[in-house]
């Protein structure tokens, strides 16, 4: 007999924010911890989301030019010496492959490393995958009729971290990831603009999540870019996610790789590079941006499920004419392009039913008795403001598929509400010590030094999150609001995951 789920198994939001997320992806069948440490394995529930996800991001890539492509797991160490810093953010998180094979333990009780499997060159399993694609470009760009070369990789990466959380930070993770090669440094940039704004638009208009979209700071960046535009999201405890990055890298990995090209003067010259990528963390982002005390609350976009139908019956015949007439329903919102489920399960009852849908996180649920039957009628109950209703089930299809949009645009507008009651000006050192522990985003005025800005974070456990580029006039001049010394703009600063 399958197991009757208890919404109420969920920890209360309020009380631990923390619990309560770790206890929701568990409990709606989204993750789960494995036997590796710091690994996870995604569930066919979690994993629909994520291919959802993967769907409309790779239309978006395409429709901007982008193809796909694969590149080697393994990367040699010496390929990571080539751009300094680039491997000094990296060496930290770096799994290295020393041996290639195993052999019987000499009590023929399980299995060793053979000693004399040492491999020539230590192999990094990739945190990313700069360096062994740009020692592959090498190979393919040798005229500017090879620009611009703009490829895209779905793929897992591994950066070895000591505290994970699911879908948030975890050793191994998915993702994808763009690596493109142009002819001007004013071609990269604008390829580097344009990937961030894609993932804004994703996440608006998919994931009905209002993001701040700007630079990283110099501290912030990428290991080995110039640049660094991401979208900055807030969770509703208040703390900020980046969700996306996309990055400038100059001439830094063409130069390390010797990636040079025959231009149309016949001069050679080191293209220009980006890349930019989104990963799994979205998982978290989705959850903690919409989410409540009874389970996952999914936009209609990316949820696996868009109507589930539960029929109330005591008799297997009224449970044969329910059917019937759900089936019929259920086809008519199918050829409206939802994705329908009917819960005839003998096992559960109703409660437990609606109980387990709303943990999942369903956007609409019909429901259907004998009664409704006679009646000509459906219970109608939607899962972002949990309101009930009866409906003719005649044009019960229209009814749904409007739904679809007004529940996607009602998440959207409640998240951004909630930004924007938590985005605050802040003037002074003592006000942003008090502001910073009620969480949200304070927008201040930085001296544009490193210093400053890592005496923020040692103080107060702030960052700056980005300058932003979109969302809000920061343009102006002003003081530092720790040193107190001039200031152009005003920055981003939250505590973050």
């Amino acid at each position: 007999m399958a197991k009757e789920i208890d919404n109420k198994e969920v920890v209360n939001r309020e009380e631990d924010y923390s619990r309560w997320y770790n206890n929701l992806v568990v409990k709606a069948d989204l993750a789960e911890q494995s036997a590796v440490r710091g690994c996870m394995v995604i569930k066919p529930y979690g994993y629909a989301i994520w291919e959802k996800m993967q769907h409309e991001l790779d239309r978006m890539f395409k429709e901007t030019g982008h193809v796909n492509a694969y590149f080697p797991l393994f990367i040699p160490k010496s390929f990571l010496s080539r751009e300094a810093e680039h491997v000094e953010g990296f060496a930290k998180e770096c799994a290295v492959v020393t041996h290639h094979r195993l052999k019987v333990s000499p009590d023929g009780k399980g299995v060793v490393v053979d000693p004399d499997a040492r491999l020539e060159e230590e192999l990094i399993v990739r945190p990313t995958s700069e360096t062994i694609i740009w020692n592959t470009y090498k190979n393919w760009i040798k005229s500017w009729r090879d620009l611009p070369l703009l490829c895209n990789q779905w793929a897992n990466v591994v950066r070895w971290e000591m505290r994970t959380r699911l879908f948030l930070r975890t050793a191994e993770f998915l993702w994808q990831e763009g690596h493109t090669a142009h002819a001007t440094r004013e071609e990269a940039v604008a390829e580097a603009q344009k990937m961030v704004g894609v993932y804004a638009k994703f996440a608006r208009e998919f994931m009905a999540m209002p993001v701040v979209v700007g630079c990283k700071s110099e501290t912030e960046r990428f290991a080995g870019a110039l640049d660094t535009y991401t979208i900055e999201a807030m969770m509703q405890d208040g703390k900020a996610l980046q969700a996306g990055t996309s990055h400038f890298l100059g001439q830094n990995f063409a130069k390390a790789f010797d990636v040079q090209f025959s231009n149309k003067e016949g001069k050679l010259e080191y293209v220009w590079a980006t890349s930019w990528g989104v990963s799994t963390r979205l998982m978290g982002a989705l959850i903690m941006t919409h989410s409540d005390n009874n389970g996952l609350v999914l936009p209609p976009t990316l949820a696996p499920i868009q109507v589930v139908m539960v029929p109330i019956y005591k008799t297997d015949e009224e449970l044969s004419r329910i059917r019937e007439k759900m089936e019929s329903l259920k086809a008519e919102m199918e050829a409206k392009g939802l994705s329908v489920k009917i819960d005839d399960r003998d096992n559960l009852r109703p409660g437990f039913k609606f109980a387990e849908w709303e943990l999942k996180g369903v956007p609409v649920r019909v429901v259907i008795g004998p009664r409704d039957l006679d009646n000509g009628v459906v219970e109608l109950a939607r899962r972002d403001t949990m309101e009930k209703q009866s409906i003719p089930q005649e044009g019960l299809a229209d009814v749904a598929l409007g739904l679809m949009d007004e529940i996607q645009k009602n998440l959207y507008a409640k998240a951004e509400a909630f930004r924007t009651a938590n985005i605050r000006k802040v003037e002074s050192w003592e006000e942003f010590k008090t502001e910073i522990e009620k969480g949200g985003f304070l927008l201040c005025h930085w001296d544009g030094t490193p210093e400053t800005e890592e005496k923020i974070k040692e103080e107060t456990k702030a960052t700056i999150r980005c300058i932003p580029i979109d969302t809000c006039v920061c343009e102006e001049e002003g003081k530092c609001v720790y040193s107190g010394r001039p200031s152009k703009r005003r920055v981003i600063f939250a505590r973050s995951y």
